[in-house]
């Protein structure tokens, strides 16, 4: 059922495309608007997640890499991605002050998960294996294709909608709807194609979060992970995010600022919601209570200061590494 709803969510917006399409030129129109939706979806698969990582800057990391914190990262994913049964992932760290992280491919032998500096610099290791743990567990669900394809088509609409704009004008009558219809579809066809994105996303995220914790065996990191993502997320900007918001859907935690409409409608559950779900999980497999986000005791700074990163972000205080 999952499979199918999401099939169903990809043809609404396969078919929002084609119908802004119509709207603005035609039978002629549509007709283009289905020969390149058709296209964007056969280059989505096998592009969309080179395009996604050069977007971000991602730069790919091993065993060998000079910084520590990164070593210790790439033995984390290598080791949890052994135990969970997938082939290694390309493994790559974005150079972004904002802690956040996604996975991408288009399919488990196709796939690469990232960490933004910022979040190795922010989290303890538990909560970075656990944040890590739920990006392998879109990978093992084969979300990773689903998410980047959504991403690539919503944001071909609302790309659409806006060059809507240089057409709205005059006295064409011959264009379908009028210059009404246009300027109508112009509004509502990139909240349509968030709404869709919101339908696949959720549902996704909650599932993720579940196996995740699975794969790394302790729930209450990833939820403590997410609290503390989700706080520095909302005053931390990320620029690529912003530019393409139609990508935020793949990370973690929702990128973008909430300062635009394109805002309005979060692709992500509500963290809180995530957290209670993730503490109750705990509970079942019997991992002790942690502290909760805040009220830690104050532990010394550790520097994740990354060589490749343009600029180092300043020491932030982490936990213990050892």
């Amino acid at each position: 059922m999952n499979h199918l709803k999401t099939f169903v969510l990809l043809a609404a917006l396969t078919a929002l495309f084609v119908g802004l399409g119509y709207l603005l030129g035609g039978p002629a129109g549509m007709l283009i608007a289905l020969v390149v939706a058709g296209g964007m979806n056969l280059f989505s698969y096998w592009n969309a997640d080179k395009i996604v990582l050069k977007m971000y800057r991602a730069q790919p990391v091993d065993e060998q890499h000079p910084n520590a914190v990164v070593r210790t990262y790439v033995a984390d994913v290598v080791q949890m991605a052994r135990d969970a049964g997938l082939p290694r992932p390309v493994i790559a760290i974005i150079p972004n002050d904002q802690p956040n992280a996604f996975a991408t491919g288009r399919d488990p032998a196709n796939a690469a998960v990232c960490a933004t500096t910022g979040l190795l610099d922010m989290l303890t290791r538990e909560e970075i294996r656990g944040v890590m743990a739920h990006e392998l567990a879109h990978v093992k669900n084969r979300d990773t294709l689903t998410m980047t394809v959504t991403a690539t088509v919503a944001g071909a609409i609302a790309a659409l909608a806006n060059f809507a704009m240089f057409f709205g004008g005059g006295d064409d009558r011959e264009r379908p709807g009028g210059i009404i219809g246009t300027l109508a579809l112009m509004i509502l066809a990139p909240m349509a194609a968030g709404l869709v994105q919101m339908a696949i996303s959720r549902g996704r995220e909650y599932e993720a979060d579940r196996v995740g914790a699975e794969i790394a065996g302790d729930p209450q990191a990833l939820a403590s992970a997410l609290q503390k993502i989700d706080s520095h997320a909302r005053r931390i900007v990320n620029p690529t995010a912003e530019r393409n918001p139609a990508s935020g859907q793949l990370f973690i935690i929702n990128p973008l600022a909430g300062r635009g409409a394109d805002n309005l409608f979060s692709t992500h559950p509500a963290t809180g919601n995530r957290v209670k779900a993730l503490m109750e999980l705990g509970l079942k497999m019997g991992v002790a209570p942690r502290p909760a986000f805040g009220t830690e005791a104050p532990k010394g700074p550790v520097s994740t200061s990354v060589p490749t990163t343009p600029v180092p972000a300043p020491p932030r205080a982490s936990g213990p590494w050892g």
